[in-house]
């Protein structure tokens, strides 16, 4: 399973060490995600995301099916069928 949250589509970053002496090599930044399961009260069930936690704070802020609904516009989440 890839790192990308399902809300936000934030992924892993690449970058570099840079030790003392300035010797540079790859590293990868992850995302902070976290499965986490929500309750939707308007179709009465449960849905399980693999979200960030920056995601989960707009989940709180303007609701799980505002969020769904802007990640599913922008092309980043997408459903089973």
């Amino acid at each position: 399973m890839s790192r990308i949250c399902q809300i936000t589509g934030k992924k892993v970053m690449f970058g570099n060490n840079v030790s003392h002496s300035n010797a540079k090599t790859k590293r990868r930044f992850y995302p902070n995600l976290q499965r986490k399961r929500f309750y939707i009260s308007e179709e009465d069930r449960w849905v399980t995301l693999r979200v960030s936690v920056a995601a989960m704070r707009t989940i709180n802020k303007i609701g799980l099916l505002a969020a769904m609904n802007r990640a599913k516009s922008a092309g980043i989440l997408v459903e089973k069928a």
